[in-house]
């Protein structure tokens, strides 16, 4: 278990709300000095002998000058989000009358709050493990509904659960295994070797489903991006403005308008798809600006998770189209083809026919927004499949998915020494190995460095 850390024992300070102007700022107090910095400053009531979760309104003075009228909120240990004593001033939202009660705070003896220090106490308190502390920030960061939805499920506990379930089952198996060696003597066994065989399995495809589960969490926390390519004048940035809904890029009929790449985000269904309208890609150009910006479209290009060629179904054959694809498919990103200005004579079953032998290619207008949303859906499915649920454990966190891996291989391990009869000491240590990693995550075990770097990922009033 984690140790309360050196230096933790004095109280801090921050403003809890955005910096600015605004109808009511919070600066929140947390240690076992809040109450005590406060009464110094809040002469309307004794705040020691006042009753947890209450609020209280007044005036905050510094040597008897106000600097404002206040609500004090406050919450007695260890009913509070860090588990200390915790003080939340809602102040007017004026910068300077906020920097007054900050200072005034600080002249009392509080510090101000090094970035994410209210959840690092939180955590240290045992208020919070460690993957609920880190959903926090997920959630402080979330801009969609599916981050919403997978942040607010993990600090409710859903993959912490998922975790002390497996946790406690193989701490109990290494008990008795642990027991067995005790009495190596006397050739006995007291853990069911059969049951404990069903429970790596259990434990292996527990696992496997989190470490798959990432891919879809990793889209979810950073979005999927969408390079727009194609020849000039295919309707790349017609394409982006209709995806928007507003004249974004600039459309010309001038071949090589576009000159530089632009990147807006379009949510579809929950998930950020980072557009990217890129210059149109030709091999002959005697512009130098051009050139550059047919260069950083290439570069846009290999890096994307996806590839969105758009070309005017009038001005390719089959056979280019088929060149130009083969050639996409050996970035390895996921390529959709869109046939743009599909509706041009309205002879649609002609263009169809056109391009007869292809797989899947999207005809659309872009112009007259046709075959639109069909093209989102394509994307959306191709790419995510699924809509994250509010109940389903999702892994978005890197060093999560890091830790998994080591538990899988731990799981195996311990599955091939069961398949081999090995002795129960070899097993004891393959079983610690995976409680190691699996206490890592939730901070069970861990060290101030790692602390300190997940907490300084965070906001400096949460």
């Amino acid at each position: 278990m984690i140790n309360k850390l050196s230096g933790w024992d004095d109280t801090i300070v921050a403003l809890a709300t955005p910096q600015g102007i605004g109808a009511i700022g919070v600066i929140r107090l947390s240690g076992n000095k809040a109450i005590k910095i406060i009464n110094a400053l809040f002469p309307s009531k004794d705040l020691s002998v006042s009753l947890s979760h209450t609020l209280h309104v007044g005036l905050i003075k510094e040597l008897e000058t106000p600097i404002d009228e206040v609500v004090v909120s406050i919450f007695k240990n260890p009913k509070s989000y860090t588990g200390e004593d915790v003080i939340e001033i809602s102040c007017h939202g004026s910068p300077y009358v906020q920097q007054q009660v900050l200072q005034a705070c600080l002249h009392k003896g509080a510090r101000i709050a090094k970035p994410g220090e209210f959840t690092q106490r939180a955590f240290l308190n045992g208020k919070l493990d460690l993957t609920q502390a880190e959903a926090v920030a997920d959630l402080i960061a979330s801009n969609t509904s599916a981050s919403q939805k997978t942040a607010l499920y993990n600090i409710r506990g859903g993959f912490s659960a998922v975790l002390k379930s497996l946790r406690e089952e193989l701490i109990s198996f290494s008990a008795l295994i642990e027991l067995e060696l005790d009495f190596s003597q006397e050739d006995v066994e007291f853990a069911d070797r059969k049951k404990f065989y069903q429970l790596i399995k259990s434990a292996q495809t527990t696992t496997t489903q989190l470490l798959q589960s990432f891919q879809l969490g990793n889209v979810i926390k950073n979005g999927i991006s969408v390079a727009i390519i194609g020849k000039p004048n295919a309707g790349k940035s017609t394409l982006l403005n209709t995806f928007l809904n507003e004249n974004r890029a600039i459309v010309s009929e001038i071949a090589g308008t576009t000159r530089d790449t632009i990147e807006e985000v379009l949510n579809i269904n929950g998930i950020l798809f980072r557009l990217i309208d890129t210059a149109g890609i030709r091999e002959h150009s005697t512009d130098s600006i051009e050139l550059v910006g047919i260069e950083k479209s290439l570069e846009k290009m290999k890096s994307a998770d996806v590839v969105l060629y758009i070309f005017d179904v009038r001005e390719i054959t089959k056979e280019e189209l088929t060149a130009i694809a083969n050639k996409l498919k050996e970035n390895n990103n996921t390529l959709i083809l869109v046939g743009n200005k599909a509706d041009i004579g309205n002879d649609e079953k002609a263009v169809i026919d056109k391009f007869s032998g292809f797989e899947t290619i999207h005809f659309i207008s872009a112009k007259n927004n046709t075959g639109i949303d069909e093209l989102k859906n394509s994307l959306f499915k191709l790419t995510v499949n699924e809509s994250p649920s509010s109940e389903n454990v999702i892994i978005t966190n890197a060093r999560h998915q890091e830790a998994l891996q080591q538990v899988k291989a731990s799981l195996n391990d311990i599955e091939l020494g069961l398949d081999n009869q090995v002795p129960g000491d070899l097993l004891a240590l393959d079983i610690r190995r995976c409680l190691y990693y699996i206490s890592e995550i939730t901070g069970d075990i861990s060290n101030e460095d790692v602390l300190d770097f997940i907490f300084s990922k965070f906001c400096i009033g949460k």
